[in-house]
């Protein structure tokens, strides 16, 4: 336990002084940053393992290798990430477009999870590696859900529209609880044994899903009440601690869905609190507190990011493990565009949209974090195909889609978005 500590606490220093560095010398986008240097880290402690035997790298191999990831990502981190994403939610922002967030949230997450578990199982049974669909359907399912953190820094930065900026913001976080909720699902079949017919399923996503969201205004009104009367910035600051580690771990126990609980949460004292904070002249006490979880958030993608960068120094990969990571991409892509384009076709005849809009929400619509969280989480050793076990398939499939997601994509969406500013700039002139 104290070794895990310790490492946690160096990778900790490592993520900062990447940040830091990269302000003066890449000057890259701090998500990007990271993920490109844990994929350099993660290379060197490859080479240090499995070429030169280093005692230190194996260590750090040995320790990574006993992290429980579904405990520590899924069951933590994923509460605190969610609430801090969530209070930056302008609700009367999403109000104006609710029915495309809702839309997108629903129907592309959806859509992108079973467009890419068919196609998923037909190219493994054309290439002579079949795989069960329900497993494929799994890698759809955690595959889709976006990450809104590395896009919407370069969004804000550039000052893109706010239709955008919006849709983006809105659909990643609230895709980010309904995706774990299909995640958790799908999970449920394949291996504990629930009956994979529509009234079994659909029962486990509405009370995971109805019952989260139920339990998050619950939380937050209470949360609210608290925040308002108290006289402490301190304590202040600490009830909104308090929502997402032992309001998210008191979801988990109730078998509702922790995440849409802190989504929910996030926003509603995001807004409605700081409204009422504001109301009562409390500037000084809003603004600590969005600081204080803006730090939060960055310093935890970071960690997470670099941490989940040396999960591959653990595991055995195969290079037909790498091909299918690469032959996923375009899989991950397409599904995404489709999912997202349709909406759109009936978007349009109501309202008129950036002509770049389904562009950017298709090669912005990075993965992130909560991908390679649950992918950590499918256990290992229960499932062996074609003398490959499962968790490591889906962990390195899901790795290079993630990488490629963040460092490609993220360094290469800044063109349409320009597009987008300036087709706002000649309507507005």
């Amino acid at each position: 336990m104290t070794n895990t500590w310790y490492l946690m606490c160096f990778l900790s220093a490592i993520s900062v002084l990447i940040a830091f560095t990269n302000q003066f010398v890449l000057k890259m986008q701090t998500t990007i940053a990271i993920t490109t240097a844990s994929v350099i880290i993660s290379l060197l402690m490859i080479v240090a393992v499995k070429m030169l035997g280093n005692e230190t790298a194996l260590l750090v191999s040995q320790l990574i290798s006993g992290i429980d990831f579904n405990q520590l990502l899924l069951q933590g981190v994923l509460g605190l990430l969610l609430f801090a994403g969530a209070l930056e939610i302008n609700i009367k922002a999403i109000k104006r477009q609710r029915w495309e967030i809702t839309t997108l949230v629903l129907f592309s997450t959806l859509a992108s999870t079973f467009f890419i578990g068919y196609v998923s199982c037909w190219f493994l049974e054309i290439i002579g590696t079949p795989i069960p669909f329900v497993y494929c359907l799994l890698f759809g399912a955690l595959i889709s859900p976006t990450d809104p953190i590395a896009v919407l820094a370069i969004i804000k930065k550039m000052n893109a529209p706010e239709g955008i900026s919006v849709q983006v913001e809105g659909e990643s976080l609230f895709n980010d609880g309904v995706g774990l909720v299909v995640f958790k699902t799908i999970f449920a079949v394949a291996f504990t044994g629930v009956s994979p017919n529509f009234g079994s399923v659909a029962e486990l996503f509405l009370v995971e899903a109805l019952g989260g969201i139920a339990f998050g205004l619950a939380l937050a009104v209470f949360a609210h009440y608290l925040i308002i009367l108290s006289n402490d910035y301190s304590i202040r600051l600490l009830i909104t601690f308090c929502i997402p580690t032992a309001g998210f771990a008191a979801a988990n126990i109730m078998d509702v869905s922790g995440a849409l609980a802190m989504v929910v949460c996030g926003i509603f004292i995001g807004n409605v609190t700081r409204d009422k904070a504001a109301a009562m002249s409390l500037h000084t006490s809003i603004r600590n507190v969005r600081n204080f979880w803006h730090a939060v958030d960055g310093y935890l993608n970071s960690l997470l990011f670099l941490l989940m960068g040396l999960i591959l120094v653990t595991l055995t990969i195969s290079i037909n493990e790498i091909m299918l990571g690469i032959v996923a991409i375009p899989i991950v892509l397409l599904a995404r565009f489709i999912s997202v384009a349709c909406p759109y076709l009936v978007f349009r005849r109501f309202r008129k949209y950036d002509l770049n809009s389904v562009r950017i929400l298709t090669w912005g619509g990075l993965r992130g974090g909560l991908a390679l969280a649950m992918a950590a989480s499918v256990p290992s050793g229960y499932v062996v195909l074609n003398g490959t076990d499962l968790h490591t398939l889906i962990v390195v499939v899901t790795y290079i889609v993630v990488i490629f997601s963040i460092i490609v994509q993220g360094l290469t969406i800044t063109p349409l978005i320009r597009k987008s500013i300036e087709a706002s700039n000649r309507n507005k002139s």
